[in-house]
């Protein structure tokens, strides 16, 4: 049996969270190397994403430097377009690790997971349970408190909490 040495986090991190956060270092305890590959997604639930995939890499970096996690050997940020298994192909990454948060995270990236198992067989998905203290927390909830001008230390990193307050400030 081949042990999987290299596995893809996936997402669009948008912003990334301090759950997104918790599955990465969790993967990185599981696996010896993990590229978390942030995803264009221009077309996020018909709207675009509020950072540019450059800002979302960069601010992910930075959030893992901020929270210690990059210090790790065997982490790297990446950005990608296109197919998830043709990335993964791309780096010799033998598995997917995704983080569930409840039922409904799990029917989605179940169906995910087939059909990256039909365009590329021998690619593994792995499922991380959400840490309970992060069940809760998603991008879009974190975007909606921001924009609201609610606090959402709690919930990102430091970096993270900065860069939407002075997004929205803008918009305000």
């Amino acid at each position: 049996m081949n042990h999987i040495q290299h596995v893809v986090v996936p997402g669009t991190f948008d912003p990334v969270t301090l759950g997104h956060i918790d599955v990465i270092n969790r993967a990185r305890h599981l696996f010896p190397r993990v590229t978390v590959a942030v995803a264009e997604s221009r077309s996020k639930n018909g709207v675009g994403t509020t950072f540019t995939l450059e800002e979302r890499v960069d601010l992910l970096r930075e959030a893992l430097d901020e929270l210690g996690v990059s210090s790790l050997a065997g982490i790297q940020v990446l950005p990608f377009r296109g197919l998830l298994v043709d990335f993964c192909r791309e780096l010799g990454a033998g598995g997917v690790v995704k983080g569930l948060r409840a039922m409904t995270d799990f029917e989605y990236e179940l169906q995910q997971a087939d059909l990256n198992a039909h365009l590329a067989p021998d690619l593994e998905s792995v499922f991380v349970m959400s840490n309970p203290g992060y069940g809760y927390v998603s991008s879009s909830i974190v975007r909606e408190l921001a924009s609201l001008g609610s606090d959402v230390s709690t919930l990102v990193p430091v970096c993270v909490a900065a860069k939407l307050h002075e997004h929205y400030a803008v918009e305000r």
